[in-house]
């Protein structure tokens, strides 16, 4: 496992700019959070997380392109074997879609973890990356999909005020849009600016692997054809391999699978499909393979994982 970020800085150690606006944005989203779980609120593509405790192990999803922000506690993400942690002290950018395990590492009943998740549009990106940088973008790698920098206080204030707004509704139509917008300006100027851009970029190495995400997500369940999938995205197939590990970290048959064993765990969870049947609604054809794999992704035969992930969740609803 390949460690990208720095580790987490000591609770109350973030830059004292910071400190106001962070303490002020942790009260806004408990506003929001009154219990652990993730909330979405009426500002389309806003999303708030709370933990009264910290993960035993991680939590698998397919995180789409946003922008991700923590008032308090600390929090790491896998994409492949490589793992990025972040805290009150940086940003958080996912630009494709990826399967990845998330895990809260920090986080107390006295100080839970709050999170801050904001979705971003490519097509609202493009037309704002046109004004930020009219002369065109600095050449700049375009990395993985997922990158973490440092916070800085013209974003994380921006947050605050669009936070407030969520409280009134009657303003937060007008003036949401104009604070988002804002938000995206100021990301787009820190130094992570080039990269965040990249996502609107219809030409961009990473616009062409993102369209080949979003077909393998659409098809998952049916065979895998690299050749025609690179074909569509209009590049070679040793040029697409490149292109697509260098941003997802991982092959398009890893991340094919990754796509299938969550969607079947989440059959079997949701609607107690059992895992032969799941594992067929997701295109396997041998129960033996999509047990073999189910075990070396999630740790432990499907009907076992499915049994502890059912408990689990019937001991949160107990204690609440």
């Amino acid at each position: 496992m390949a460690r990208i970020s720095t580790p987490p800085l000591p609770q109350g150690s973030e830059p004292e700019p910071l400190r106001p606006d962070l303490a002020r944005l942790a009260d806004l989203l408990l506003a929001h959070a009154p219990y652990d779980g993730t909330f979405e609120l009426r500002l389309p593509g806003v999303h708030v997380s709370r933990a009264s405790r910290a993960h035993a192990a991680f939590h698998h999803a397919v995180q789409r392109p946003a922008l991700c922000l923590v008032a308090q506690g600390a929090k790491r993400v896998m994409l492949g074997q490589e793992l990025y942690e972040y805290d009150a002290s940086r940003v958080l950018v996912y630009s494709v879609d990826v399967p990845v395990s998330a895990q809260v590492t920090q986080a107390s009943l006295d100080a839970p973890y709050l999170g801050l998740r904001i979705d971003l549009d490519p097509a609202r990106i493009a037309d704002l990356t046109a004004r930020v940088y009219p002369l065109g973008l600095p050449r700049r790698g375009e990395g993985r999909a997922i990158c973490v920098d440092q916070l800085d206080a013209p974003v994380i204030n921006a947050v605050v005020r669009l936070m407030e707004l969520a409280s009134r509704p009657d303003e937060a139509e007008l003036l949401a849009p104009l604070v988002l917008d804002e938000i995206l300006i100021r990301l787009l100027r820190s130094p992570l600016g080039p990269r965040v851009a990249l996502i609107g970029q219809e030409e961009s190495q990473l616009h062409r692997v993102a369209k080949a995400v979003s077909w393998v997500r659409t098809h998952f369940d049916q065979p895998l054809d690299v050749e025609r999938l690179a074909t569509l995205v209009h590049m070679s197939p040793s040029s697409f391999h490149q292109h697509f590990k260098a941003v997802t970290a991982m092959s398009p048959l890893q991340y094919q699978k990754a796509i299938r064993l969550q969607e079947a765990r989440r059959l079997m969870l949701l609607t107690r499909l059992d895992a032969g049947t799941a594992g067929r609604r997701v295109g396997y054809q041998s129960p033996s393979q999509f047990a073999r794999e189910y075990g070396r992704y999630f740790g432990n035969a499907p009907t076992k994982d499915v049994a502890r992930l059912r408990e689990q969740a019937e001991g949160l609803g107990a204690g609440e």
